[in-house]
Formats: structure tokens, sequence, C-alpha cells
């Protein structure tokens, strides 16, 4: 694997920088005074920052942006080998790195790193943890995927000592990091285009869990099935959270129902602080207990975690609040699994006055066709559904699926759904239908925002 010298910089090229996590190693590097260059697409609001930040930016990507000079060449798995820049970097025999393999590099360079893995919640989680670390004055670099808005972006440049970051197991990207603190929020079923099934998806976070040194830290849900599998023979320490668990060295205690997400941390079953939350949703009380966690076993103060999580409001694209139409509420949420979308969906009957609709795009031909009925048993939670077409990311149609087959089996279960080809149907759709009290969540990882944000300026 290609070594990087951190105290001599030098030239990194980066095929993709424009997408999020990219974009933020791309800046990290900057600020360790190397000379970046990368392409993408198109050009956005993260690449015309790391223009004025110095890199240079080439929009589209073609074989003469690559030269002798252009030094160590970082891509993503959704770079194939015949990306015309890859190609050229393989003829010109220059050193390449994936992206995970430079961000476990980068980890390497602080005292304490902090890597936040699961099937979902990562963003969330790895916020939170960012927010306590901030009020407990511990000026945390921050690599998170997606936007938060008290660090007006997806990264934060700090100090030397602490590196927070998320770890996504896809391709098993996250067995290329450095953490001395993991945490493994949850462990299910997802990137079926990769791994073969549960078992081997489980394997992969067991050997994330065993990259952790002998003073390190997993935090881990204490209420993930079979959890000791993933745990036993660890040198690390391990601490365990969750809700209903026993035995767990943070157990929330919830209060009712009409006091929406504020609970009671226990810590070794011993009263130890109160949280408030902003952000709605079990989910998010369980993303709360391991950010407390981490920041406890840290030596973060009560006060400093307390505060942050109360004034926590979300990341860009986490049950975000966009605006009215009609007097119906519109929200927007990343969501993409039958998981994360029934805990948002939950969350949102509790809060919702009217109907709840959901426009949701499915990401990924392969995980529509291997979760159809986890889709649809999670889509019920909405009064009315709308589905938009699949958003195929970086595979191809060729599984023979598509949203109609989420749209039978809610037809099945007495569910009201419908169909689009387009966005634009969908909107005009919804400007007749959409009334006073209502509640509208745009879902899915694509770009199924644009619905909502339309919507508001049409």
């Amino acid at each position: 694997m290609v070594q990087i010298d951190f105290n001599r910089p030098s030239a990194v090229h980066f095929i993709g920088i424009g997408g999020i996590s990219m974009s933020g190693l791309a800046e990290v590097l900057i600020q360790r005074g190397f000379f970046v260059t990368g392409s993408d697409w198109r050009s956005s609001a993260l690449t015309d920052h790391l223009a004025e930040r110095g890199a240079k930016i080439y929009i589209g990507q073609e074989s003469d942006h690559i030269t002798p000079e252009s030094g160590i060449i970082v891509y993503t798995a959704a770079i194939h080998p015949d990306n015309p820049e890859y190609v050229r970097a393989v003829e010109l025999g220059l050193p390449m790195m994936t992206r995970a393999e430079l961000l476990g590099q980068i980890m390497k360079n602080y005292e304490c790193a902090i890597a936040v893995s699961g099937t979902h919640g990562k963003t969330t989680t790895t916020s939170m943890v960012s927010e306590i670390f901030m009020a407990g004055e511990k000026d945390p670099t921050v690599s998170v995927g997606g936007i938060l808005h008290s660090i007006g972006g997806n990264i934060r440049l700090g100090g030397t000592g602490t590196f927070i970051t998320e770890a996504c197991e896809y391709t098993n990207s996250f067995l290329s990091f450095y953490p001395t603190i993991a945490a493994v929020l949850n462990v299910r079923e997802d990137h079926l285009d990769f791994f073969k099934d549960i078992h081997d998806i489980r394997h992969s976070f067991r050997e994330f869990a065993k990259l952790l040194p002998q003073n390190g830290l997993l935090v881990i849900n204490g209420e993930i099935d079979e959890m000791e599998a993933l745990t036993e023979g660890l040198s690390c320490r391990v601490k365990t959270f969750g809700i209903r668990g026993e035995g767990l060295n943070y157990r929330a205690e919830l209060h009712d129902e009409k006091r929406k997400n504020e609970f009671v941390i226990y810590r070794d079953n011993e009263r130890w602080c109160e949280v408030a939350l902003r952000v709605p949703g079990e989910h998010n009380v369980l993303n709360a207990l391991a950010a407390a966690a981490i920041a406890d076993e840290c030596g973060i103060s009560v006060r400093a975690i307390e505060s942050a999580l109360s004034e926590f409001t979300g990341a860009e694209r986490r049950f975000e609040y966009k605006g009215e139409v009609n007097g119906a509420t519109v929200i927007d949420d990343y969501a993409h699994h039958p998981d994360e979308i029934e805990a948002t969906l939950t969350a949102a009957q509790k809060m919702k006055r009217g109907k709840l609709w959901c426009v949701f795009q499915p990401h990924t031909y392969t995980r529509t066709k291997a979760l159809l009925e986890e889709f649809a048993d999670a889509l019920c939670f909405a009064d009315e559904i709308i589905l938009a077409k699949i958003y195929a990311a970086r595979e191809e149609d060729i599984y023979g699926v598509s949203s109609a087959d989420i749209a039978a089996r809610l037809q099945k279960k007495g569910k009201s759904v419908i169909c689009f080809d387009t966005f634009d149907e969908i909107e005009d759709y919804l400007l007749h239908k959409l009334v006073h009290n209502d509640m509208l969540i745009t879902m899915g990882a694509g770009d199924v925002v644009n619905i909502g944000e339309d919507l508001l300026h049409r």
C-alpha cells in the first residue's frame, strides 16, 4: 500500500473530489500543505469551496488531467477501472489508493481517532459526537458524511488530538482504518451487491472491532442480535448501550410520550444524566446514547454532554425541516434502508396533525430487490405513499426490479400508494393534494430532496 509522508507534503489528485467524504479529506490535506488537484462530473458548493482553499478543480474526467506530476491518485468505490483518469494513472504507474486507505492514514496522525460504524445512524451519531467534543473544548478535527451546520459544512479542521469520522462497511472500506475508539450502532442486512448475506456483514463488523488496539475502546449496541459473537476475545475495553437490554453500561429510560425525546441515562445502573433531544425518534435516543458513552469514556463532563445533545438539531437531510406548502410541513430525510424508514415514519406519526405523506425514492436496484418485503412493511407507517423511480447510483438496470414491485406489495396490505416516472408529476400531484396540517417527508439517499425544494419555490 502507498504510504503518505505527512511531514513532506506532496501532490495528490482526487478522482471524484466533489463527494462528501472526498472533499473533506482533500481539505485536510490542503491544511497540511499538500498540493491538491481533483475532478468531478459537475461543480458544486463543495468543489467551489475547495477551489477557494487553493485546490485545482477540473469539471469532467479526462485522461489529460493526469500527468506524471499528479502525484498520488485517490479514488472511490464509484470509480471504475475504465474511468479515463484511472486508466491514465495506471499507464503512468502513479501510486494509487482508495478513499478509505487515505482516511485510515490520516487517522494515524491523531492521538484519539474515533470511528462511528453501523448499518445506519452513522452521520447523525458522528455529528452528535462532534458537537459534544466541541462543547467539551476538545478542538476535534471532524469528517462527517453530511452537512453539519454548526461547522459550516462536512469538515472541521481542529487540532491533532482528536479525529472523528464515520466508518462505512461498504466494500469493507472501514477495514483500512486505524481507530482508537469505535462505535457499532447496529448490524443489519444492506449493501447486498457486495456482501453475501447477514453472516458476511457480521464478519466484517467483527473484523472492524478487531482493529482496535489493546488500550482502545469499543462502544456497541448491546441489543444487536448475538452481540457477544462480535466482541468475544477482543483485547480492547467494551462498553454497551441500549434501551431494553440487560446489563447495559449505558441505558436510556424514556419519559412519557408527551415529553417527546426526553430521557434519563443510567451509567452502570446509576442515574447519570438527563437529555432532551430536539431530533425525534427512538433511533435518535440510541444514537445519543452511543455519543454520550464515547464522550464519557473520553472524560468529557456531564454538563457538556447534556448541553450539546439538548442543542443538537441534526445534520442536513436527517429529518430536516424545509418549509411549508399549502400549510403542510415539508421534511427531508436520507433514510434509504427499511429500518431507517420505519424509525423516521414512526417518529413522524407522533408529530403530525393531519395526513403523513411519504415520497420515497428507492436507492439502488440490488438493495430494492433484496429488501422488497421489508421496504413495503416500513412504508406502511405512512398514510399516503408516493414512489419515485429507483435511483441507480453506481448500478445498471439489469436486476428486473422497479418501484412498482414495492407498490404491489403495499397495495396488498391495503395502503394508498401511487408511482410516478418523473419528479414533475409528483410535484403537480402533491400541489393538489397537500392541505393544512399535513406532513410531507421526501425520503431517500438520491436526489429526492429536490422535490420538496421545488415545491417550496412553485
